[in-house]
């Protein structure tokens, strides 16, 4: 009795280590690591080498592994945090993507990035400098290369500045969609479109190849003040691993190297905590022009 006692807990034993075995592997771990999705603000391999770098860092920082990719566009990159299980346990979305994102509850603001000391940027509307074009009124009839209709700098801020100035974006202006911020600024170097939007300024994320492209191409207007994109994490996220990472983060950014890595990566010079509050005001201003999360849905 006791040998069929002791085979059959043998058996029960070697049952639980072989489920414990097959079950999915801690979160954090190389065999499991936490998924970090960026957006294509400009060429993917260029954001993926400098993602990879501070991934890195943070490692070294908390023993946690990290996996950074650049999704497609910013709607992928949005569906990644927003995904059941998410694709995407971090996630440093472009402003309006991480606003609709949060307010679909999958994602919540955690750092809000700093450049040039503001978390807060502008967006600008440009042109070719040989197009005509001085205002916004005389975009009516050409070409435009934005960004992506969800980049909030690259495309819906300026879709707002353009029906201010009288323009029907169904019917006055032909848009291309250029992918990131400086693709769109060659489009209107290279002439392939007569006006185009960007952040400010993203010429010179071209200007070491075209050296030109500040003659060549001019700033129409700038923008209201956007506040920043940063870093958010899935609501699943564990809360104590979270609060691990932000302090990390935090302390990352408070050195030379640190500074370094973030700006090859997305141009930022430091990092501030703040929740999803802080993108309230901003918030309330969409919807006095009429634009919601629900409008990328």
């Amino acid at each position: 009795m006791k040998k069929s006692l002791y085979l059959l807990l043998a058996v029960v034993m070697i049952i639980s280590f072989t489920l414990s075995a097959c079950g999915p592997a801690k979160l954090g771990t190389e065999e499991n690591p936490i998924l970090w999705v960026f957006v294509p603000s400009r060429e993917g391999e260029e954001v993926t080498t400098a993602a990879e770098g501070v991934a890195d860092m943070l490692h070294e920082k908390t023993g946690l592994y990290f996996k950074t990719f650049v999704a497609t566009d910013y709607t992928a990159a949005i569906e990644a945090e927003c995904s059941d299980p998410p694709k995407a346990h971090m996630g440093s979305l472009a402003t309006f993507a991480l606003i609709t994102a949060a307010d679909r509850g999958c994602a919540e603001p955690a750092l809000v990035a700093s450049r040039r000391g503001s978390t807060s940027y502008t967006g600008q509307i440009i042109a070719s400098a040989d197009s005509g074009i001085t205002t916004l009124a005389d975009i009516k009839g050409k070409t435009f290369c934005a960004t992506e209709p969800s980049s909030t700098s690259g495309w819906i801020i300026p879709s707002v500045m353009l029906r201010a100035a009288g323009l029907d974006l169904e019917t006055d202006i032909t848009v291309t969609y250029a992918g990131g911020h400086d693709a769109a600024v060659l489009g209107v170097y290279n002439g392939d479109c007569d006006a185009g939007a960007s952040f400010v300024d993203a010429r010179t994320l071209i200007e070491g190849d075209y050296p030109d492209v500040m003659e060549k191409v001019n700033v129409v207007e700038v923008s209201i003040p956007i506040p920043n994109d940063g870093v958010q994490f899935a609501n699943s996220f564990d809360p104590e691993m979270k609060q691990q990472i932000v302090a990390a983060l935090l302390e990352i950014a408070g050195t030379e190297e640190g500074k370094a890595a973030l700006n090859a990566a997305y141009q930022w010079d430091g990092l501030e905590a703040h929740g999803n509050e802080f993108y309230d005001p901003f918030r309330q201003l969409l919807d006095a022009a009429g634009i919601s999360a629900a409008d990328l849905e």
